[in-house]
């Protein structure tokens, strides 16, 4: 699961749409965020798209955030996010690098700060303080009033962001996914040794290592993998092992109900050594 570092999305004392950020809105937003609570999706321009194949689909999760306090002294809120592969696409092309977060001054009647959404876009301007301003006096015309989810959030002005990934932890070691890293690894190291970088070149006077000792490497890499090769085949051999015994319970159930009698089933009348029916007398 790919995770973004954390990078800031609003800082106490900003304007937005003539109301402040407060150093509270920070420190609620901060302790009330819960995913399972309400989940905050990465919108573009906070356009909330409803078909899957749309320009304004989502484009990731917001995971947490948190308070940290900056070093003019003011309290500013990271998010960490888990972006979709087309977002990160965007964002590699130089696209998007604004973000600004929806604010529920009242989320659910609480009487507190909840971040609702985040939104990415490539135009400060048109989520800047000039548009919200505008939008606040003009709520009839504002472009933006259909975008919230109540009409008494904000947007929080533009802000430039980077989106820097954070390193996916490796698999454990004795999982499947981590013995093939392991594998791959060994591999990798294989690949290194046999194609080592062109020696400068020397007096021929020189003495060279050994061909032996360039080799323990090797040896060693080669026995690693066979290791792990090794437990991977026994693993594999074990679930053979299982599916063949079921398929043996399974045709000897099959055979144990076939040589049961029917329900409703007469057996013929009895006759005599030659095949003929008795007859009564």
């Amino acid at each position: 699961m790919k995770k973004s570092k954390l990078f800031r999305v609003a800082t106490e004392g900003a304007t937005t749409d003539g109301r402040t950020i407060s150093r509270a809105w920070i420190e609620q937003m901060a302790r009330n965020f819960d995913p399972k609570k309400y989940a905050a999706r990465v919108w573009i321009e906070h356009m909330r798209g409803l078909l899957p194949d749309s320009s304004f689909a989502a484009q990731g999760d917001v995971l947490s955030v948190q308070a940290k306090q900056e070093a003019d002294g003011k309290l500013a809120l990271y998010a960490q996010i888990q972006p979709l592969d087309s977002l990160i696409a965007i964002n590699q092309k130089g696209q998007k690098l604004y973000t600004s977060i929806e604010v529920d001054p009242d989320f659910a009647g609480s009487g507190e700060a909840y971040m609702v959404g985040l939104a990415v876009t490539d135009t400060p301007a048109s989520l800047g303080t000039e548009m919200l301003q505008f939008a606040a006096q003009h709520p009839n015309a504002s472009p933006l009033a259909g975008r919230k989810v109540k009409p008494g959030n904000l947007f929080t002005a533009a802000e430039h962001f980077s989106l820097e990934l954070e390193q996916e932890a490796a698999a454990p070691p004795g999982s499947e996914a981590g013995a093939m890293q392991a594998v791959v690894g060994m591999f990798s190291k294989l690949l290194d040794k046999l194609s080592p970088p062109q020696p400068e070149k020397k007096p021929e006077s020189v003495q060279t290592h050994s061909a032996t000792a360039d080799q323990a490497p090797l040896v060693e890499a080669f026995a690693e993998a066979g290791k792990v090769l090794k437990t991977m085949a026994e693993k594999q051999d074990e679930m053979a092992g299982q599916f063949a015994q079921l398929q043996t319970q399974h045709k000897e159930l099959v055979q144990k109900l076939s040589q049961q009698e029917q329900p409703g089933h007469q057996r013929p009348p009895a006759t005599g050594g030659n095949g003929q029916a008795l007859a009564d007398y």
